[in-house]
C-alpha cells in the first residue's frame, strides 16, 4: 500500500512536540520536535521550570490559556519561546502519567495550531467526501490500488455503476479498454503531477459489456512532507443523461447532414440505415412502398395486410448474429390487423420489447422472416409525409441490453420526419425524372439506321452530375435520291425546359431538310426560329436560349459531303486507311446570335469512312482542353475503328468517361459511308431540243432492260418523257437526266430553271398541264430541289419485292 497520510512513514508524528514535566513543573523529558520547534536542546530545557519556556499570551489571541507558574491548561493553547524569541502559538493537551509512577507528572503534546487546524480541516474534507451520494471519491495509493472510498459495495454513491471495492484495482470492475485508458490518465497524474479536471471517461461494466456509463473524473496527485507522490485523489460525477444527451444531439446533427444528399430514392434509404446503425441500434432496416421506388406516391392503408412495402436497406456493424430471413429487394410478408399497425399508418412511432413482438406477429413465418434471432427490443418510426407512409425505419437492439425509452422513440420520430422529406424528395424527383427522361427518348430517333449510302448509330448519355437531363441531340434524316442528312445540335441549358427546345429544333430541322435546302440556308433558317423562340421568351431567360448545331448533308452518288455548323465543334473522320481527322469546318455564330452568314464545307468522304459528329460533352469526357480533347478523341476514334468492331460497340466505348461526374451530357453520331453498285447510277444529257425526249425514253428503256426492270419500263418512260417534255419546253437546255438503281428506281431530271414546280389539276378543255400530275400518279413520291445552277425534279418508284 501507498503512505497516502503519510501515516506509515511517521509524518504526522514528526511533528508533534512532546514533554514530561513533573508536579514541581520542571521538564523531564524534551523531544527532538520540541528541539526543533524551540531551538533549545533537551540539555537546555530539561531540569528547569517549563514556564521558561512560555511566551506572554498574545492580545489578538482569546482562545490562549493564561499561564502562571505552574498552572497549565488540560487543552488549549500555549505560546511557547521559538528560536528567536518570538512566540510561537500551539495547540496542545497535557495527559497525567500517573500509571508510570511519576506521581504528579504530565506529557504534554502540542502541534503548531496552523498544523492542528490542517489535520482537522483535512479529517473534516475526508469524512465529507466519503459521506457523498452524488460524488465519488477514491483514494488510491502509488500503485493505484483503491484505499479508501464511498464508491464500494452497499455505498448508494453512482447507483447503477460498477463499484470500486477497497484493495481492487480499475481492471478488475470495468472492461480492460475503459480501465487502461482511466489507469493511463491516473498514472500521468501520479507520476507529472499535473492535475486532471473534468476529463470524461466512458465505463463499461466487466461483467455485462452492453452497459455503459458516462463519468466525469477529476484526479490530483497527494505527496508526503517531503514533496514525493504519496497516491491520487479523484473524484466521480456521473455525467451518464448528459453524455447520452449529448449523443442523440450528434446523431441528429449526423441524420441532418447525412440523409438527403441524394436525389436518389434507394441511395437515401441506405443514407437513413447507416447513419442510424450502429449509433442508435445494432440494426437498422428500411422498407419502402414499392410505389415510392417508381416515383409514385403509396396508396393510403389501414389496418395492416399487404402493405406493398419492400427491403430497401440494411444496415449493422459487428456479430450481431442471424438477422430473420429478408434481405435487400424482398417484399415485405402481410402483417397483422394490429392497433400498432394502425398507430404506424397513422404516423406514430412504436417501441416494442420482444415478448411483445413476438406475441403481436402471432405466426412462426412472420417471425423467421422479420424477427432477428438475438434481438431484445425494437424502434419502428413511418417515413410520413402529407398524409401518406413512404415507408418504415425499424431500428433493432441485439447486442447493448438498454431498452428504447421514451427520449429513444423521440430522436427516431424526429430523425424519421427529417428523412421522410428527403425520400419524398427522392421520390418527386424520381417521378419527374422519369417524365422527362420519357419525353427526350420520345424526341430522340432510333438509335441506328442503314441505307445504301452509310449505316448509322447514335448515342446520348444524360450528365452525371445530378442534372441529366439536357437539349442535346442527333438525328439521321433519309432524304431523297439516297442522301442523308446528319445532324447533332446542343441546347444552352439543363433539364425540361432545354429538351423541349431541343425537339422543338429537331422537327425545324427535319422539315427544312424535307425542302431539301442546302446546309447554310437551313442554318440561317433556324437561326431565325431560335431568334423567335427567344423573343417569346421571358425577359429574364431569353439569354439562355440558344444553341448550336453541325449538318452534313451526304450524297452517295458523289460520295460528297456538304457540312455547316453553327458554333459546333468539328466532326472527326477515320479514313479507310486509319487516318483521322478533324474535317475543316468553318463555324458560325451560335443559332439565335443572328446577322452573320454560315459557310459550307464540301469533302470527298471513301466508302469505308468512318465520320463521327458529336456534342462538347464528349470532348469533357476526354479531358484537357478543347484542341486536345478534340486530338484525343480522333486518335481514340482511329483505335477503334481498326478493330473492326461494329459502331454501337465503337460508341460505347468513345463514351466511356471518367469517374467523376460530368456536368454535360452527350450526343454522338457515327456514320460508316458505303459504296453504291458501280452500275447502280445512269447519266446522260441532251439538248434543248424535242427530240431529245424520244432519246431519253430510248435510253431509259435500254437501261432498265440491263437492271432487269423490264417491267417498268413503261411507267418509267412516261414519268422521263413528261420531265423531259417540260423542262425542253420551259426551261431551256441542257437536261440532265439521272436514274438511281437502289432499293427504289430514282429518275432526276435536271434544268437550268429556278422555277418552282406546281401540280394542278387540268380541265377537260386544257391542252397541257397534266405533266406534273401524271408524274405524281406514277410514282411512290417525287419533289424538287434547287442547285447552284437550276433545279432537279425527282420521282421515286417502289420496286416489287
Amino acid at each position: 500500500m501507498g503512505d497516502a497520510g503519510g501515516l506509515n512513514g511517521g509524518g504526522v508524528l514528526d511533528d508533534v512536540v512532546t514533554a514530561v514535566i513533573d508536579a514541581q513543573g520542571t521538564v523531564l523529558a524534551w523531544s527532538a520536535a520540541a528541539e526543533e520547534l524551540t531551538g533549545r536542546t533537551a540539555r537546555q530545557t530539561c531540569g528547569r521550570p517549563f514556564a521558561e519556556q512560555l511566551a506572554a499570551p498574545q492580545p489578538s489571541d482569546p482562545a490562549a490559556a493564561v499561564t502562571t507558574g505552574d498552572e497549565l491548561p488540560a487543552v488549549g493553547v500555549l505560546h511557547l519561546i521559538g528560536p528567536a524569541g518570538e512566540a510561537v502559538p500551539v495547540h496542545c493537551r497535557l495527559l497525567p502519567m500517573e500509571h508510570t509512577g511519576a506521581t504528579g507528572s504530565r506529557l504534554l503534546l502540542a502541534v503548531r495550531t496552523d498544523l492542528a487546524q490542517e489535520f482537522d480541516q483535512g479529517a473534516a474534507l475526508l469524512r465529507a467526501l466519503l459521506a457523498q451520494s452524488r460524488i465519488g471519491f477514491v483514494l488510491r495509493g502509488t500503485d493505484l490500488v483503491v484505499e479508501r472510498t464511498n464508491t464500494g459495495p452497499g455505498t448508494p454513491t453512482l447507483p447503477g455503476m460498477p463499484t470500486l471495492p477497497v484493495g481492487s484495482t480499475l481492471a478488475e470492475v470495468i472492461a480492460g479498454p475503459d480501465a487502461a485508458g482511466a489507469e493511463n490518465q491516473l498514472r500521468i497524474v501520479l507520476e507529472t503531477g499535473r492535475p486532471r479536471a473534468a476529463r470524461q471517461q466512458q465505463v463499461r461494466s466487466l461483467t455485462d459489456p452492453g452497459k455503459e456509463w458516462s463519468v466525469l473524473l477529476s484526479a490530483v496527485r497527494l505527496e508526503d512532507r517531503n514533496g514525493k507522490p504519496a497516491g491520487v485523489a479523484s473524484l466521480l460525477t456521473d455525467a451518464t443523461a448528459q453524455w447520452r444527451a449529448a449523443r442523440r444531439l450528434e446523431l441528429r446533427h449526423r441524420a441532418v447532414a447525412g440523409i438527403g444528399g441524394s436525389l436518389d430514392v434507394v441511395t437515401t434509404a441506405r443514407e437513413i440505415a447507416e447513419v442510424l446503425a450502429p449509433a442508435f441500434a445494432d440494426l437498422v432496416t428500411v422498407d419502402l412502398a414499392e410505389p415510392v421506388l417508381t416515383g409514385d406516391e403509396p396508396p393510403k392503408t389501414s389496418g395492416g395486410g399487404d402493405l406493398h412495402l419492400r427491403r430497401v436497406a440494411m444496415h449493422a456493424e459487428g456479430d450481431t448474429g442471424p438477422l430473420g430471413a429478408l434481405r435487400d429487394g424482398d417484399a415485405v410478408p402481410r402483417l397483422p390487423n394490429h392497433p400498432l399497425v394502425r398507430r404506424l399508418q397513422a404516423g406514430g412511432t412504436v417501441v416494442l420489447d420482444r415478448a411483445t413482438l413476438l406475441a403481436g406477429l402471432a405466426e412462426p413465418e412472420l417471425v423467421r422472416l422479420i424477427v432477428p434471432e438475438r434481438a431484445r427490443c425494437l424502434a419502428v418510426a413511418p417515413l410520413f409525409a402529407r398524409g401518406l407512409v413512404l415507408g418504415t425505419i425499424a431500428a433493432w437492439r441485439i447486442d447493448r441490453p438498454e431498452p428504447f425509452d421514451d427520449a429513444d422513440a423521440a430522436l427516431l420520430a424526429e430523425i424519421a420526419a427529417h428523412a421522410s422529406l428527403s425520400v419524398d424528395n427522392a421520390r418527386r424527383y424520381a417521378r419527374e425524372h422519369r417524365a422527362a427522361v420519357a419525353l427526350q427518348q420520345r424526341l430522340l430517333p432510333r438509335a441506328a439506321t442503314r441505307t445504301s449510302a452509310l449505316e448509322t448509330a447514335g448515342r446520348y448519355l444524360p450528365a452525371t452530375d445530378g442534372v441529366e437531363i439536357g437539349g442535346d441531340w442527333f438525328d439521321t434524316i433519309l432524304l431523297p435520291s439516297l442522301r442523308v442528312a446528319l445532324v447533332v445540335g446542343d441546347v444552352i441549358g439543363h433539364g425540361l425546359h432545354a429538351a423541349a427546345t431541343m425537339g422543338r429544333l429537331r422537327t425545324a430541322v427535319q422539315t427544312l431538310a424535307d425542302l431539301e435546302l442546302p446546309p447554310d440556308e437551313l442554318l440561317t433558317r433556324l437561326d431565325e426560329l431560335v431568334a423567335r423562340l427567344a423573343a417569346e421568351a421571358d425577359p429574364a431567360h431569353r439569354d439562355t436560349i440558344g444553341a448550336t448545331c453541325l449538318f452534313a448533308l451526304y450524297d452517295p452518288v458523289g460520295r460528297q459531303c456538304t457540312l455547316a455548323s453553327a458554333g459546333h465543334p468539328p466532326p472527326v473522320v477515320v479514313d479507310p486507311d486509319g487516318t483521322a481527322r478533324p474535317l475543316p469546318v468553318r463555324p458560325g455564330p451560335l443559332l439565335g446570335v443572328g446577322g452573320l452568314p454560315f459557310e459550307t464545307t464540301t469533302v470527298e468522304l471513301a466508302p469505308g469512312s468512318l465520320l463521327a459528329l458529336y456534342t462538347d460533352g464528349l470532348l469533357v469526357r476526354q479531358g484537357g482542353d478543347l484542341d486536345t480533347a478534340v486530338h484525343t478523341l480522333a486518335d481514340r476514334l482511329a483505335a477503334l475503328a481498326a478493330t473492326g468492331g461494329s459502331l454501337a460497340a465503337i460508341g460505347r466505348e468513345l463514351t466511356t468517361g471518367p469517374a467523376a461526374p460530368v456536368s454535360d451530357d452527350t450526343a454522338l453520331l457515327l456514320a460508316r459511308i458505303r459504296a453504291l453498285g458501280t452500275d447502280a447510277v445512269a447519266e446522260w444529257q441532251f439538248p434543248a431540243d424535242p427530240a431529245s425526249v424520244a432519246e431519253a425514253r430510248a435510253v431509259v428503256a435500254a437501261r432498265l432492260d440491263d437492271w432487269g426492270l423490264d417491267h417498268l419500263a413503261f411507267t418509267t418512260e412516261l414519268i422521263v418523257s413528261e420531265l423531259v417534255t417540260n423542262a425542253v419546253r420551259y426551261a431551256g437546255g441542257p437536261v440532265g437526266l439521272r436514274l438511281i438503281h437502289d432499293t427504289v428506281l430514282i429518275c432526276e431530271v435536271s434544268d437550268p430553271s429556278n422555277t418552282q414546280p406546281r401540280l394542278r389539276r387540268a380541265r377537260t378543255t386544257d391542252e397541257g398541264g397534266r405533266g406534273l400530275f401524271l408524274v405524281a400518279q406514277l410514282s411512290h413520291r417525287w419533289g424538287s430541289r434547287y442547285g447552284p445552277s437550276g433545279k432537279t425534279i425527282w420521282s421515286e418508284q417502289q420496286l416489287e419485292e
